[in-house]
């Protein structure tokens, strides 16, 4: 596996050998043919990563349902029964928790810490015998926390803050936020954020304090303090957002947000750190675009990008998350299907959809069936949908 320092030799060219194979592959592929659920105190080593269940007894539609962490609306169990219908067929293997509906400014899913956790603990308990419900939200600290004051949860500074302190204190501040988590039944946090803060004017990033520094080496400490103190409390952590977006100058959720000419390898330093320490659960993508890493597709949808450099050049082989497709970066160049079918095409394991750009009430059934369609047209192969299923149920353990 390839070292940190390792990382930077070779480099852009180890980048473009991937990018030749993926063109060589695309073009053949044209041709026709609750808080008593705490782990105790002394708890130190990261989740369980052996699967609990197989795939072999799910259906293809079960498999791919698998694959998709979707935002939903409701405060109870009831109000949320379309969400809990589709998680007990099976068909829907992760929901993402929002405290606000972006729509319609109202509340989503958070109300209270009493609420939330019987709101979890109903959906967490509809899961099939065997195969854990996968429970995320993002919760970094400071200005992106979902569970907050507001709604009766203890406050959390930001990365910022914990970047210029010492990484003892952000292991320790992490696995308090992280019992916070697992007491309202959370299993993965997206969380940290390993983007450098190298623009101080990212709108997205630096500006809102989410990024721990721009020095990469200060970065690399406190992500890997902050996930080995989730860890104590067996909450599993994605880093995002791969391949680097701290130098970008837009907002990926607005539209295109193009870094070719300020993304540098240095932004690569803390996914290749955390890809060889093994501490990070899965890695989260970006959106962005950069023409010397694909010269078509942004990260998430890019196959040298995803399969060349975080799978081969970086070695990653835990479960990697879009972020949300319904992002503008996406929705302005491509249409829906198409940005599915170029995802996992990419490498993706699992589809985030937050539904809070906008809401479709159906997306689960409709993101299924695009999904079925392209695996029995032969465009997507079923051994690469049962890779991705493989390591999402380690993901679960």
């Amino acid at each position: 596996m390839l070292t940190r320092r390792r990382l930077l030799v070779g480099g852009l060219a180890l980048a473009t050998a991937a990018l030749v194979a993926a063109c060589e592959s695309a073009i053949r592929s044209l041709s026709p043919s609750p808080s008593s659920l705490l782990p105790s105190a002394s708890a130190t080593s990261p989740p369980t990563a052996s699967p609990t269940a197989s795939a072999s007894g799910m259906s293809l539609r079960q498999r791919i349902g698998q694959m998709l962490l979707v935002g939903f609306r409701g405060l109870t169990i009831e109000e949320a029964e379309p969400t809990r219908s589709l998680i007990t067929s099976g068909e829907l293997g992760g929901v993402l928790l929002f405290s606000v509906d972006q729509p319609t400014g109202g509340d989503r899913n958070v109300e209270s810490p009493e609420q939330l956790q019987e709101l979890v603990s109903g959906l967490s308990a509809a899961a099939p015998p065997g195969v854990r419900l996968l429970v995320a939200i993002d919760q970094e600290g400071g200005q992106v926390a979902r569970l907050s004051p507001t709604h009766g949860f203890p406050a959390t500074p930001s990365a910022a803050e914990m970047g210029r302190g010492d990484p003892g204190m952000t292991s320790q501040t992490a696995r308090l936020m992280a019992q916070t988590l697992a007491s309202a039944g959370v299993t993965l946090n997206l969380a940290p954020v390993v983007d450098l803060a190298i623009n101080p004017d990212n709108p997205i990033i630096a500006a809102l304090d989410r990024s721990f520094s721009a020095d990469p080496d200060v970065v690399i400490a406190h992500a890997t303090a902050f996930i080995e103190g989730m860890h104590g409390i067996a909450i599993r952590c994605a880093a995002k957002h791969f391949p680097g977006q701290g130098s970008a100058t837009g907002d990926t959720h607005l539209g295109i947000v193009d870094v070719t000419d300020v993304w540098t390898e240095q932004e690569l330093e803390p996914f290749a750190a955390l890809s060889d320490s093994g501490e990070a659960d899965a890695i989260l993508t970006a959106h962005i675009f950069n023409a010397n890493l694909d010269p078509e597709h942004p990260a998430t949808l890019s196959q040298p990008t995803v399969t060349g450099i975080l799978r081969e050049q970086l070695g990653f082989d835990k479960v990697v998350i879009s972020d949300d497709l319904q992002m503008g970066a996406i929705t302005d160049a491509y249409g829906y299907e198409e940005a599915v079918a170029l995802a996992i095409e990419a490498g993706i394991d699992i589809l985030l959809i937050a539904n809070q750009i906008v809401y479709e009430p159906d997306v689960v059934a409709r993101t299924l069936d695009i999904i079925e369609g392209l695996v029995h047209d032969g465009r997507i192969d079923e051994a690469r949908i049962q890779a991705s299923v493989d390591r999402i149920l380690r993901l679960k353990g």
